[in-house]
């Protein structure tokens, strides 16, 4: 079994920055896929940002130039930078895992991020 927790959503103004962070821990052998996905009220989540398997980033096009994943592979822990905020970024963002062996998918609690105009 595997959990994800995240933190670091809040409110803030646009044109601000946030971080968010998420943890995985459990028993698990090796990652595949980690990354951030979104949903805003009314609409399909999203992929924001992710790592590949071969460790590669693949960002959704509305992010790209502002938001940055990295990883702590040794803490088994994502980041994701959100610069130059915007209100529509407004959403529940996601925490998502898929272990390498089994292709099994996790998905965290979410976190709120508001931006306000």
């Amino acid at each position: 079994q595997v959990q994800l927790v995240e933190s670091g959503g809040g409110l803030v103004q646009a044109g601000g920055s946030l971080r968010l962070s998420c943890a995985a821990s459990g028993s698990f052998f090796s990652i595949n896929t980690m990354g951030w996905y979104r949903q805003a009220p009314g609409k399909q989540r999203e992929l924001v940002a992710t790592f590949t398997s071969g460790g590669k980033t693949i960002y959704a096009d509305s992010v790209k130039g502002r938001f940055t994943i990295s990883r702590d592979t040794y803490k088994n822990t994502v980041y994701l930078q959100m610069n130059n905020l915007k209100p529509e970024d407004t959403a529940v963002y996601y925490c998502n895992l898929v272990l390498h062996t089994t292709g099994s998918l996790y998905w965290g609690q979410g976190t709120q991020v508001t931006i306000s105009s």
